[in-house]
């Protein structure tokens, strides 16, 4: 299918040839008829994406400091890379659309097949063939909302919730300032609603359009004596500015213009210098509105598909769609003169040469139109051009997942590992699968699981998907007898766990999971000086985590499992690697969460069999400046300190050692010893004792927080 996409790090609007998407749970396959560019958002990114480095780096000073601080923490090189591996990756633009629902994910009751829909969401309702959206990013069309019209509703919704926070009353006298599409919209909705409207524009042409939409408009010479008048001198009860501006002239002249204890709501992007003078004088109240509605930017409402009571909050964001389309099909919301552009999606570059002003012409609203292709015209695989491997003993791998961990981290690896042909990697979206796919030579990429893992050519399957699908993606491929590497955690609960133990005992596939720092060299120096010790150890190993809010899907006990279990399996791992066996028990202790951590502020001591302790204190109330991990060893004599994989301090008979060079976390020897135990038939490269023990053990921990007791681990 084809998509308009924009590369952040080259500036390139480009349109692209994508797999078709698949649809997971909670979401529909809908086949795109009309999308509406936004002159607002979408130009933005466009000419963001436009500028130099030196200009990106200006424009986003707070970026710049957490580059800096990166640097300082894990060296020039690895920020860098990092940094420029962010930026290449592609961005579906676009954010309203409308189309038919082609196809269903699980748990889609009230939609159906056929059915005619409007689409929202950034991310979701991309300028694509196809698109992927939530149930709550939804809204069913009346047979007299045409497509073209419905492609409005996102931007309708951006106006409809401005005008609802301003509260305005029937018969109160309401200022739209600026009429771009978000005006045109807001000033048919104040109407409407039964208010006494007025328009402002700087453009004549725009005045002249709100006018033949029979609205009563002026341009901005005129505003503050037709407004005066307008209100018979009282002023507004309510000013909504939608102007596109740096300038402050909309904020100014709505104070000038607004009554004693007016509300001004801004829904478009102006300048906020007020004159604090006639803003105190007045009492005026200012609301910045965000975006659709209540919902907006909360991934539960968002992505998971939780309403909100409809009692208790009347109008979310989905709701506000559905009232946009109503007015439409009421004929009290017209949309058809608002558009000034039509494109093809395969000329789509075009629509943004015009609203960046490349192309010199006036313009409003512009949309892109899609093919009446049959689905299975399209595809959802993409093959590429690349040459096969001819070695005999060549692992061929299929990926699942090309998120960014995968971009900045294993698949560069994999790529120089030639240990490794790259066959097939799969996204579920199907965009990310094919720029990873081309950029590191895969022979296809796809957006469907299954043509992975029932793929005859490739024997092996790396995960790298979100926590939560990991159990089920390894018993799929452990069953279709591929070889596994599963990025961690393992499972992430008991469930999940016993699911994997079972498909290890029916398939005689090798599975691993990627506890990489036990591969890293400097732990590897740490085991070597202590492979002959006589008495137990204890290590501590504290990791300074960062904070992550609350509704990150990593905090998701159902989709992430925790930090604990999602992140902290990583140190437990390095302490069972360390004492060769995995922890018998665990007594953890978290700090309150205040309303604002998840369990992440925690300090686990786990005991092993034979008698070594080992604390793991995972912090997420720290400066994420400072370096992200220490372990300090003691044992026979000996104390060593690794201070972030860069340096490594050992201290023994009086005689001090350190070895230092750039940070290495253990990946590329992660992979290679995963290679070797493919290759010749060995044992796995972690054992299943260690990759179940470590498992069970952040289980354990997250009880003992819990119960506040020691729990045995078994």
């Amino acid at each position: 299918m084809k998509q308009l996409l924009q590369n952040i790090k080259t500036g390139q609007t480009i349109v692209e040839d994508v797999p078709i998407p698949t649809p997971r749970e909670g979401q529909a396959l809908v086949k795109v008829v009309a999308s509406l560019v936004s002159a607002g958002t979408e130009r933005m990114v466009v000419e963001f994406a436009e500028k130099s480095y030196l200009g990106k780096a200006r424009s986003r000073p707070d970026l710049v400091k957490q580059t800096l601080d990166k640097a300082k923490r894990e060296g020039i090189l690895p920020t860098v890379q990092a940094v420029f591996n962010r930026l290449d990756q592609p961005m579906g633009l676009g954010y309203s659309t409308a189309g038919t629902i082609v196809a269903l994910g699980k748990n889609m009751q009230g939609f159906r097949v056929g059915q005619r829909v409007a689409c929202a969401g950034g991310g979701y309702a991309t300028h694509a063939e196809y698109n992927l959206v939530p149930r709550n990013l939804l809204t069913p069309l009346p047979k007299n909302v045409d497509f073209e019209s419905a492609a409005f509703t996102t931007l309708g919704a951006i106006a409809l919730h401005g005008f609802r926070l301003a509260e305005p009353q029937l018969g109160e006298n309401v200022a739209v300032i600026g009429l771009g599409l978000l005006g045109l919209l807001t000033i048919q909705m104040a109407d409407a609603a039964g208010c006494n409207v007025l328009g402002i524009d700087i453009d004549p042409k725009r005045v002249k359009l709100a006018s033949s939409l029979g609205l009563e408009a002026v341009a901005r010479p005129q505003a503050e004596s037709a407004a005066a008048a307008f209100t018979q001198n009282r002023g507004f009860d309510s000013i909504i500015i939608c102007a596109d501006t740096s300038s402050n002239d909309p904020v100014e002249l709505a104070g000038v213009i607004a009554r004693d204890r007016a509300k001004v709501v801004a829904t478009g992007a102006v300048g906020l210098n007020f004159p604090r003078k006639i803003y105190y004088e007045k009492e005026i109240s200012f609301i910045n509105s965000r975006s659709y509605g209540p919902g907006r930017y909360d991934l539960n409402y968002e992505e998971n598909g939780q309403d909100y009571p409809f009692g208790y909050v009347r109008w979310t964001e989905g709701r506000n769609f559905q009232a946009v389309v109503d007015l439409m099909a009421s004929g009290k919301l017209k949309v058809a003169s608002l558009i000034s552009h039509r494109f093809d999606i395969e000329e789509g570059v075009k629509a943004y040469e015009v609203i960046t002003g490349k192309k010199k012409e006036p313009f409003l609203g512009v949309l892109l139109k899609y093919p009446d292709v049959k689905k299975s015209e399209s595809s959802k695989v993409i093959r590429f051009n690349v040459p096969t491997f001819k070695h005999s003993t060549v692992i061929t791998l299929g990926v699942l997942g090309a998120g960014l961990f995968a971009n900045s981290t294993l698949l560069p690896i994999l790529k120089s590992n030639k240990d490794f042909e790259l066959v097939g990697i799969a996204s579920s979206g199907g965009l990310h699968a094919q720029h990873s796919g081309r950029k590191f030579g895969f022979q296809y990429a796809t957006s469907s699981e299954d043509e992975i893992i029932n793929d005859p050519k490739i024997n092996t399957v790396a995960i790298l998907t979100r926590h939560d699908t990991h159990a089920d993606l390894v018993g799929k491929a452990l069953k279709a007898g591929k070889h596994v590497f599963v990025e961690k955690p393992l499972a992430i609960n008991e469930k999940q766990l016993t699911q994997i133990t079972k498909a290890l005992a029916a398939h005689d596939s090798l599975l691993t999971v990627g506890f990489n720092r036990r591969f890293a060299p400097l732990i590897q120096n740490l085991k070597s000086q202590i492979s002959n010790r006589v008495e137990p150890l204890h290590a501590h190993y504290r990791v300074n985590a960062g904070f992550i809010p609350a509704n990150h899907w990593t905090q998701d006990p159902a989709i992430g499992g925790g930090r604990i279990i999602g992140e902290a399996c990583h140190f437990v791992d390095v302490l069972t690697f360390l004492v060769g066996t995995a922890p018998v028990s665990v007594t953890a202790h978290a700090l309150p969460n205040n309303g604002k951590y998840s369990e992440d502020n925690v300090s686990m001591t786990f005991t092993f069999a034979d008698g070594s302790v080992g604390v793991v204190d995972y912090l997420a109330n720290g400066d994420k400046s400072m370096p992200k991990e220490r372990l300090e060893v003691f044992c026979g004599g000996m104390v060593a300190v690794l201070d972030d994989y860069v340096s490594l301090t050992t201290v023994n008979i009086g005689k001090k050692k350190v070895e230092s060079g750039a940070q290495d976390k253990g990946w590329r020897g992660e992979m290679a010893a995963f290679a070797d135990a493919l290759k010749a038939g060995k044992e796995p490269p972690i054992s299943y004792e260690h990759l179940i023990g470590v498992t069970k053990s952040t289980f354990a921990a997250v009880e003992s927080i819990r119960s506040k007791s020691t729990i045995e681990i078994k």
